[in-house]
């Protein structure tokens, strides 16, 4: 994921308050599952997790430090955003 400078990122995360009220799951950890799920065409949350725990010893050399669950809220709602558009379809 080299095509987006880290230091930007920050920048952008620190300038809207990012990370705010964040716990475990950083804003990074967030695009990075993003960016993985459309790369690789998953199309709902439960199938996002599944490749992300298949791959689960090659998160870390992806960048991806946070843990993977279905109860992670951001993934919950790009969940909800792909129905929606298939919905429309």
């Amino acid at each position: 994921m080299s095509f987006i400078p880290y230091t930007e990122f920050s920048k952008c995360v620190s300038r809207y308050h990012g990370e705010r009220y964040v716990k475990s799951f950083s804003c990074m950890d967030q695009f990075l599952s993003m960016a993985f799920a459309q790369l690789a065409y998953r199309e709902s949350l439960r199938d996002i997790e599944v490749c992300l725990r298949a791959h689960q010893s090659k998160l870390w050399h992806m960048g991806l430090r946070g843990q993977i669950s279905r109860s992670i809220r951001p993934l919950s709602e790009y969940d909800q955003l792909v129905r929606d558009a298939l919905r429309e379809e």
